[in-house]
């Protein structure tokens, strides 16, 4: 199907490309966690390093303390969620949360602490430095804290006997060319932290089974994890094989450590079941993979692991390779906004009325976050098109080529004929009708702008997708994937700007795409 394109791709013979002086701050965690799964709460000390990387001199540093935004109910989250009614369902019953206990030091001197100006940002705190942080130097900051969890309505929190620890651990705010990216924790709109390295002791009562961002370092539990998931992974009917703590009483002390992610999530559950396998990538980097489900009967998670693998490899092939050394997905309970919730290696999936082919779409699609906006670290909050739409336009492919299906419209709503296309031309009768579908807002608005979370989701993951096929229409599919590969090798562990996703494309297509990405401020459709 063919597209009225409305602008011009004009070859330029020379295209000029170069990060000149770019610069991140880095912060090294060593946190230790425990968790008490009577009373719900998460109780730590946090001992960070932060190099300021910056030209700039600091005399503060600002921190999100995000569990605060669950304390009441004149947070920014809350009211965020009281203004959208198709989320307003999700307070209909709840439980606070909050984090308590902090005592910051800086250096190993007790630090003088402000609150945000904004009274709805309680979950923001400026730490100030007793001397100032001149360019290439580092700090030592430290503070115990004590989250009390919410019920699980958002993204963090506990329910069905599981736990979600996101957003946990207090976290400084981005610092990059623009200054300080200080924002609080909402439900619609998501996240932007520096790169950095964790080394987490998270200590749970035994029975527990934990997934978390990076490796675990111990020993025995990562033996049993692997020997009852290679299990469950080669006999996938009749009942699973299941977990055997080392100590039926008592408590366990498990340590991870990852380099070089942007933040650290981990998932509880006493209930889990554990696939275990690896994947082998085309330059024949060797990943392991888990998955750990809930054990119930006619659960359609038994083949999830091979979903898991796919999407690796897929993603891999068509935007480059995938830098960790492991990836894991969870099944988490339901939740009033089924979907998914992605976090470095590891990843949380919410659907449980899924299907096949609607499960192994979601489990890519968040495994895919692992690429849009772990490993290309943005600016998920001003730049939702750049992790969402980016990841969706691949997504679909993914579905295409697999499923003849699409997230967007349902197995029920596309006619046989149009499954029994091929995956090309399957692909373009479905963007031949998302255009025709209103999508007013442009693709370049900020989330927390969003009218609705309806909204948020069509534009930042919808129109966006079709955005770049219409670019695909015109350049073709290797060409697109050699300049997301480019773009990927240039800004891999990096914070890029819409500018820095032009600039990588037009080097590799030899193109001036400036009409092109004007359409991302474009109310309407793209006709």
């Amino acid at each position: 199907m063919k597209f009225k394109i409305f602008f011009m791709l004009i070859l330029v013979s020379n295209i000029t490309f170069a990060q000149e002086r770019y610069w991140q701050q880095h912060v090294s965690y060593e946190i230790d966690a425990t968790l008490n799964d009577k009373n719900k709460t998460v109780v730590g000390t946090e001992r960070l390093v932060y190099k300021n990387n910056s030209p700039s001199t600091l005399d503060f540093i600002w921190f999100h303390i995000w569990p605060n935004a669950y304390k009441n109910e004149s947070t920014a989250l809350f009211q965020q969620i009281k203004n959208d009614t198709s989320r307003v369902s999700k307070l209909e019953k709840y439980e606070f949360g909050s984090i308590t206990g902090l005592n910051f030091t800086v250096n190993g001197k007790k630090a003088t602490t402000e609150p945000h100006p904004n009274p709805q940002f309680i979950d923001i705190i400026k730490v100030k430095l007793a001397a100032p942080l001149k360019s290439g130097d580092s700090v030592a900051i430290a503070t115990d804290f004590n989250v009390k969890l919410p019920s699980y309505f958002s993204r963090s929190g506990y329910a069905e006997g599981e736990f979600m620890v996101t957003q946990w651990y207090p976290k400084p705010a981005v610092f990059d060319k623009t200054g300080w990216h200080e924002f609080p924790y909402l439900d619609m709109g998501e996240f932007y932290s520096d790169y950095s390295s964790f080394k987490v002791n998270i200590t749970v009562p035994s029975a527990y089974i934990v997934g978390a961002t990076g490796l675990l370092q111990t020993e025995y539990e990562l033996a049993q994890y692997k020997s009852t998931g290679t299990q469950n992974s080669k006999n996938r009917t009749g009942k699973p094989v299941l977990y055997v703590p080392k100590d039926k009483s008592g408590t366990k002390k498990l340590t991870y450590v990852m380099n070089n992610v942007p933040d650290f999530a981990w998932f509880a559950d006493k209930n889990f079941v554990v696939q275990y396998d690896t994947l082998k990538l085309a330059s024949g980097k060797v990943v392991e993979a888990f998955n750990y489900y809930h054990n119930k009967p006619g659960t359609i998670w038994n083949n999830s692991i091979d979903y898991t693998k796919d999407a690796v490899k897929k993603y891999s092939n068509w935007v480059g390779e995938y830098e960790y050394p492991v990836v894991q997905v969870v099944e988490g309970p339901k939740n009033n906004a089924s979907g998914g919730m992605e976090y470095p290696t590891i990843t949380l999936i919410t659907s449980p009325d899924a299907k096949k082919e609607s499960l192994d779409a979601v489990i890519a699609h968040e495994v895919g976050h692992n690429w849009f906006m772990s490993m290309l670290g943005s600016n998920e909050r001003q730049h939702t098109w750049l992790d969402e739409g980016l990841n969706t336009f691949f997504e679909f492919r993914y579905e295409a080529e697999k499923y003849r299906t699409n997230s967007v419209f349902g197995e029920a709503m596309i006619p046989a004929e149009i499954k029994a296309l091929p995956a090309k031309d399957f692909l373009a009768s479905l963007y031949g009708a998302m255009i025709e579908i209103p999508m007013e807002s442009p693709i370049e608005t900020p989330s927390d702008k969003f009218k609705s979370s309806d909204e948020y989701g069509l534009i930042s993951y919808v129109k966006t997708a079709l955005w770049l096929y219409l670019l695909e229409s015109q350049v073709g599919t290797d060409k697109i994937n050699r300049a997301f590969k480019q773009y990927f090798e240039t800004w891999k562990n990096k914070h890029p700007q819409p500018e820095d996703l032009k600039a990588s494309f037009e080097k590799s297509l030899g193109l001036d795409l400036t009409k092109y990405f004007e359409l991302l401020n474009k109310k309407g459709q793209f006709k």
